[in-house]
């Protein structure tokens, strides 16, 4: 799965435009953008994938284009999906940005995998 440039570039702007440091990596098919060595949100295809606090998911998913991300046949609560319609302008596509990075200080890292021999 292949993700959406145009929309990785808007996310990249609204984070240089924040006075933190973030990473990108390619994973899950798209585009990660990491913050504490956490995952912020993603880019796949053209929509954008957000880890909020499973605190607000509900309220989240009444936003515009805001559905459940479910990649294994069951929603991940803290993570949705957000189609074009809900960061169709910069202003809320900053509102979902700030959403993930209030979350990502109390988000628990991956662990980190053991490296081979």
């Amino acid at each position: 799965m292949a993700y959406d440039e145009e929309m990785a570039e808007r996310v990249r702007k609204q984070l240089q435009g924040r006075d933190i440091a973030w990473d990108e990596k390619r994973m899950m098919g798209g585009l990660c953008f990491m913050v504490d060595e956490k995952m912020l949100l993603g880019v796949s295809e053209d929509w954008l994938m957000v880890r909020l606090d499973p605190e607000d998911y509900e309220s989240m998913l009444e936003k515009p284009g805001a559905e459940p991300m479910d990649f294994t046949g069951r929603p991940m609560k803290g993570f949705v999906w957000v189609f074009e319609e809900g960061m169709s302008s910069s202003a809320v596509l900053s509102f979902w940005i700030q959403a993930a990075l209030d979350y990502n200080p109390r988000a628990k890292a991956s662990a980190k995998k053991k490296k081979k021999r």
